[in-house]
């Protein structure tokens, strides 16, 4: 990847005042390429023409709402997400995490953790382009291939359950996996077969320990379930280990 200060970063919001402020601080940190949007149609225009490497997104906008527009992304992109809102109610911040979004921000920030937070999503976003190459990019779970190069999963075949929802997903044959359900299913790829602690994938994901992250591990584990399991409410491969934490079951 180029250095981290080259990423394009795209800024939706529709207070004139909150995007020249976060600009501001982008640049001051060194960020070169900072696009804005102020609401949901132009964001939706500028993904016509163009992917950044991070989204930063408000959920209150003048012609819909974040979450709704997350919701758009992910049908074209994995792009990671950080949702900056004034919203800090614990529905609205689990409800941003299970749509795939790799943060949730709450109004008014500290100017300087919201760049350590940009800097850690891109660095962990795209840490796989450099990983040893003899590393497997590839992991067959059943009839779902998922290829960490390009952050999707693929079904072989039609799934067989009567359960199975990707909620339309599967017309385009591929299913974006969000950087952190990426970091998820690496770590548990590694150790496949054996057992992943709640803190082992905490530490692997957010570089820290279990604790406060219970709800927010929980539903990426779900999101992840979804994409990957014939019957997510019975699953075959990601499996819970009560008490201790996941594993990925061999074929």
């Amino acid at each position: 990847m180029r250095h981290i200060f080259e990423s394009t970063l795209l800024l939706v919001d529709d207070n004139r005042e909150l995007r020249e402020m976060v600009v501001g601080i982008l640049q001051r940190e060194g960020f070169l390429h900072i696009d804005t949007a102020a609401c949901v149609a132009e964001a939706e225009a500028y993904f016509c023409g163009k992917e950044p490497d991070l989204v930063i997104l408000d959920i209150n906008l003048p012609d819909g709402d974040g979450f709704s527009l997350m919701q758009k992304i992910r049908t074209v992109s994995g792009v990671p997400v950080l949702f900056l809102s004034a919203r800090d109610e614990d529905s609205d911040r689990l409800l941003g995490l299970g749509l795939g979004a790799d943060d949730y921000m709450v109004k008014p920030f500290l100017p300087k953790e919201l760049t350590l937070r940009i800097s850690a999503i891109l660095k962990r976003t795209y840490l796989f382009g450099n990983r040893e190459s003899e590393q497997e990019e590839i992991l067959q779970l059943g009839g779902c291939c998922v290829d960490f190069r390009s952050g999707t999963a693929r079904w072989e075949r039609e799934p067989v359950s009567e359960n199975f929802n990707l909620q339309g997903k599967l017309e385009k044959g591929e299913i974006s996996l969000t950087a952190k359900e990426l970091l998820i299913l690496r770590k548990l790829s590694e150790n496949r077969g054996n057992i992943v602690t709640f803190d082992q994938l905490c530490q692997a994901v957010w570089q820290d320990n279990y604790f406060g992250y219970e709800n927010t591990i929980m539903v990426h584990i779900r999101r992840l379930r979804e994409k990957i399991e014939e019957n997510p409410s019975r699953p075959k491969y990601l499996l819970t280990v009560r008490g201790l934490g996941y594993k990925l079951v061999k074929n």
